[in-house]
């Protein structure tokens, strides 16, 4: 039968490759879910790592001024060192106490899409630890525009470092649901703001001269980009060290259930020797003998909402008992380029 759903680290040199988690045999042991804003920013006071909502992907925070927090967070993701964290503020003006040098194109930037996911790489001033920042002379910042997390960061006072809220490498969470999943008793607080309305994770800009550099794709698409400044730029990224930006290793975004991505999907399935295969399908469903679990991502075609349903439908098919994950590659336009960035990166 087939089930169908539709929806409208202490030292870098010791950290383990991505340990995917397995749903199955956990025991469940919850973190508190709430919705106190006050409860949480006194954890984050004192010093704690919570998990917190923004319109992307849900995140793990700390707050900057606390190195021993930052520490936290690569210790509870198993994320190296020499990956950096974005830090999130409420205002240009924060923005600015960071970092040494907020070029006209930036604030062109700002001006349209902040409160919003985009993350801007700028050098950093000495507000922000080298921690933070994997020892780069640059930080990646922006202001999100989830509600709740802007009146988190306002409550707080003090700027957050949060990288997704996922063991370092998996699928990113989009609800406060599937961070319990992940880390249970090992975070005290996750602030609930109910599901992610983008579901994928910023796009990375950087500056160069008088181009902006697009580091990573993301829920701001290159079109739009392109449309406010004239000079932008893809970057062909080598996933070397030479580079550190947040979230640009080769692996990421992974399933623990085997994870193919096609560009054809009946093709894929004729090669195939599973018993239960689960689909990851944009539009428009297909029947095979061997397909016991589909997750489409829009019915009508929108870009958007495909994204925005991503991570919550590989959440769903990494739990649905198949053996392997087939999933379509999506057209090459718009969200879509990010899309298919995440899924290209889950399948290796």
């Amino acid at each position: 039968m087939q089930f169908c759903i539709s929806w409208q680290t202490p030292k870098p040199e010791l950290f383990l490759a991505p340990a995917l988690f397995n749903y199955t045999n956990k025991e469940l042991l919850s973190s508190m879910i709430t919705r106190d804003i006050q409860l949480t920013a006194q954890a984050l006071w004192e010093g704690e790592v919570v998990a917190i909502p923004t319109e992307t992907v849900y995140g793990l925070a700390a707050c900057i001024n606390n190195e021993s927090a930052i520490h936290k967070i690569f210790e509870i993701k198993n994320r190296p060192l020499t990956n950096p964290l974005i830090v999130h503020t409420d205002s240009i003006g924060s923005v600015e106490k960071l970092v040494t040098w907020f070029p006209p194109m930036a604030r062109k930037l700002a001006e349209h899409c902040w409160p919003g996911p985009l993350t801007m790489v700028l050098p950093r001033s000495n507000r922000v630890s080298s921690l933070v920042t994997s020892g780069s002379a640059n930080v990646a910042i922006r202001i999100p525009k989830h509600p709740v997390a802007l009146q988190l960061l306002k409550k707080v006072e003090i700027p957050l470092a949060a990288p997704s809220a996922n063991p370092f490498g998996s699928v990113s969470p989009t609800s406060a649901s599937h961070v319990n999943n992940y880390f249970g008793k090992q975070l005290k607080y996750v602030l609930d703001g109910g599901p992610c309305e983008e579901g994928i994770e910023s796009t990375i800009v950087g500056f160069d001269n008088t181009n902006v550099i697009v580091y990573r794709l993301g829920s701001v698409s290159f079109e739009s980009l392109k449309e406010l400044v004239p000079d932008v730029k893809l970057k062909n990224y080598d996933h070397s060290n030479q580079t550190r930006m947040p979230g640009m290793h080769l692996k990421h975004y992974a399933t623990g259930t085997p994870f193919i991505v096609t560009d054809s999907i009946k093709q894929q399935l004729d090669l195939m020797n599973y018993a239960k295969v689960g689909l990851l399908l944009f539009s428009h469903t297909i029947d095979h003998p061997s397909v016991k679990h589909v997750e489409i991502l829009s019915r009508n075609g929108n870009m958007k909402e495909a994204a925005s349903n991503l991570y919550a439908a590989m959440h769903r098919l990494d739990q649905s008992g198949v053996d392997i994950i087939i999933a379509e590659a999506l057209p090459e336009n718009g969200p879509g380029l990010a899309i298919n960035d995440r899924l290209r990166r889950a399948s290796l």
